[in-house]
């Protein structure tokens, strides 16, 4: 297949090699002065965990491209969630008929998240990959599973599409019967993560404070009153997350799911993002519920973002 990545991020680069191994042709699309500045080539340090746990180290020659031609079998969409909305309304104008993976977190309703793309020419994924990209070097790894909402009617020639990409490169397909409530469910905990992150300074500090992981199933506590009254089921993880004692949540974390060594927690160790959209995305919408948040509240209060908040008190 030839397939196009919207965006020469961490997580599209990291499928796109392993596509491109799989004896696919892969391309990047990138705003317009990009090209020069991201150069022909990535360096890459990344783990690969589709059979066991292997270090990829070379430099990787990239196409690049200022703009989308007609030709591809796919678009693939991997951006930061803010960015989202102008991304979906420039491939509206510019994309046609090509299939669309929207492989992203999602706070809103999907169908307005993507507006105005055909939700039928659109299928909804997540990634199992993390990192971040410094001094032009990918640091970081991918696990073998990602996460595919199972077909909507009208979308079942391009969920197969995908699945049959995907598993050509020797990924495993989770397949989600509703996205929407799994994606509410993720952007929550990304958001009570996120929390911690803004409060502790970056993505790594978070490992490095033991009470960090207890803080956070905390933050999801006081974020599932707003995950209910939007209409989400609870799932099971955060169900974990807001059942078990803060103190056990912090030792599962710390010695089991992060542990030293661990692609998990290498995947945080690198990831350079600015943290705290998830955040603001949830207290504007605790705030339109009148549910109150003093802890996710508070933290915003004392970081720079806080006057994002204001404007929809």
């Amino acid at each position: 297949m030839r397939i196009l990545f919207f965006g020469r991020g961490v997580i599209s680069t990291q499928y796109a090699w392993a596509l491109e191994k799989a004896g696919h042709t892969v391309e990047f699309y990138v705003r317009k002065g990009r090209k020069a500045t991201f150069g022909s080539h990535l360096e890459l340090e990344m783990w690969d965990a589709r059979k066991g746990k292997q270090f990829i180290k070379q430099s990787w020659d990239v196409q690049l491209h200022e703009e989308i031609r007609p030709n591809y079998d796919l678009i693939i969409v991997s951006v930061h969630t803010e960015h989202l909305p102008e991304v979906t309304q420039f491939l509206s104008t510019v994309a046609g008929t090509t299939p669309i993976l929207i492989f992203n977190n999602i706070w809103q309703d999907l169908k307005s998240a993507i507006s105005p793309l055909f939700m039928n020419n659109v299928v909804f994924g997540f990634p199992g990959a993390g990192g971040g990209i410094t001094d032009n070097t990918l640091r970081g790894g991918f696990f073998k599973m990602i996460f595919l909402e199972k077909p909507r009617a009208g979308t079942e020639q391009v969920n197969n599409k995908v699945k049959e990409l995907f598993e050509s490169a020797h990924f495993k397909i989770s397949w989600i019967k509703d996205m929407q409530n799994w994606l509410w469910n993720h952007f929550a905990m990304n958001a009570a993560m996120e929390s911690e992150v803004l409060r502790r300074g970056s993505f790594p500090a978070l490992l490095n404070h033991r009470d960090s992981f207890a803080n956070v199933g905390k933050n999801m506590r006081e974020i599932a009153p707003v995950l209910k009254a939007r209409g989400a089921k609870i799932d099971m993880i955060s169900l974990l997350l807001t059942k078990i004692p803060p103190p056990l949540l912090s030792m599962l974390f710390n010695k089991v799911i992060f542990v030293k060594g661990s692609l998990a927690r290498l995947s945080i160790e690198y990831n350079n993002t600015k943290a705290g959209f998830s955040v603001i995305e949830v207290v504007k919408e605790a705030k339109k519920l009148g549910i109150s948040l003093p802890r996710l509240t508070a933290t915003l209060e004392k970081n720079e973002r806080h006057n994002v908040i204001e404007k929809f008190s």
